[in-house]
């Protein structure tokens, strides 16, 4: 065997740690949610499941083998909230389980009884301004990676009338909902037990009097719409065709109902339905973090002259000298990171061999990303 000759590494200057951040673009058209794979409430691309507490969104028909999962989308409402809590209600239970369950997975609890927190509109979850009822959208990890980018949601979403939710009108326009206060680096930025979350609006520019129209997490790739978005301009004013009932097999009756009477009257995946409807539009900045390790691999002038292969010699002679007092050379083509106990823990190849003579030096950088 070889001897081979190992160099130290000081984790002071040899060792050093970094951080990056990788980002994509992703647009969701909202043909995707309504209208791309078949007719609408009976698109091929949307799941719908017997417990009936969300329904599922993919950019394919879902039994297709290439489909993958967008996002899942669900409602619900605090149980003290009326007129929309009421036994008599479909899926009462299940929408106050599903708005229970967000509220504790993302806010937690508080107080000495553990009373629930609920979802809000400000930036300090002071319990004004509530949000008592709510469309949630739960985004893929496919999507969001490592979390979505701080001032790059946005999703439009139209409050006209039923057959034309995007025709835009002074008391019904449509509306841009987005993260506009929002900064990378966390100004405009609140923590809670959800991660980081930022309030949107419908303003790119809000005021310090501009309520807000719900909230995004953004670790949890979590947003919540509160129903009120509906209203219209300078109005308490909800729309009054916000859902369309449908008949068997055939077109929307004249039954048309409002955000509080779909959530109260309609099953999930109707509420579900109804706002697909009118989502034109999401798109936002996903981020990947890089944790790397990078060491720097000297190599002095006095040491790696000489093969550790054993076919770098003939008859004990260096292969490459003819003359003894030539200058050795080697051809360094791979790193090796070793431990304490000279173990080989990581190997590195060169893109191409770096030629290594006494009279230069090289630094090798290796890095470990995970």
């Amino acid at each position: 065997m070889p001897v081979r000759s190992y160099e130290p590494l000081s984790l002071n200057s040899d060792v050093t740690t970094t951080r990056t951040f990788l980002h994509e673009v992703l647009p969701i058209t909202g043909t995707i949610f309504s209208g791309t794979y078949g007719k609408y409430m009976a698109e091929d691309n949307i799941k719908n499941y017997t417990h009936g507490m969300f329904q599922s969104v993919y950019d394919y028909p879902y039994l297709s083998s290439s489909t993958n999962h967008i996002f899942d989308i669900t409602c619900g409402y605090d149980e003290s909230t009326g007129p929309l809590s009421s036994s008599a209600h479909p899926q009462n239970a299940k929408k106050i389980n599903m708005y229970n369950q967000f509220c504790q997975v993302l806010l937690g609890f508080t107080g000495s009884d553990n009373t629930v927190r609920m979802f809000e509109n400000d930036l300090k979850l002071d319990q004004a301004g509530q949000m008592n009822s709510a469309y949630i959208v739960s985004f893929s990890r496919l999507l969001t990676k490592d979390q979505i980018k701080k001032n790059t949601f946005k999703l439009t979403i139209g409050t006209g009338p039923w057959a034309t939710p995007f025709a835009s009108s002074s008391t019904r326009p449509v509306k841009v909902l987005q993260d506009a206060n929002a900064r990378v680096d966390g100004q405009g930025v609140n923590t809670t037990l959800g991660g980081d979350y930022g309030v949107l609006y419908s303003s790119s520019s809000p005021s310090a009097t501009d309520v807000g129209c719900g909230v995004v997490f953004y670790q949890a790739g979590i947003a919540v719409i509160t129903s009120s978005v509906f209203s219209s301009t300078g109005s308490t004013d909800i729309i009054a065709d916000f859902a369309a009932t449908y008949a068997a097999g055939g077109p929307a009756s004249s039954s048309n109902l409002s955000p509080t009477e779909a959530l109260a009257q309609m099953s999930i995946s109707g509420n579900c339905d109804a706002i697909r409807h009118r989502i034109q539009n999401i798109q936002f900045n996903n981020s990947t973090e890089i944790n790397s390790t990078i060491y720097f691999c000297r190599v002095p002038h006095n040491k790696f002259n000489y093969s550790a292969n054993p076919t770098y010699l003939t008859g004990s002679k260096i292969r490459v000298k003819n003359v003894g007092s030539d200058t050795p050379i080697s051809y360094i083509t791979t790193v090796g990171l070793y431990n304490a106990s000279n173990e080989l823990l990581a190997v590195a190849k060169l893109s191409e061999p770096l030629k290594k003579t006494p009279e230069n030096e090289l630094t090798i950088r290796v890095r470990l990303d995970y």
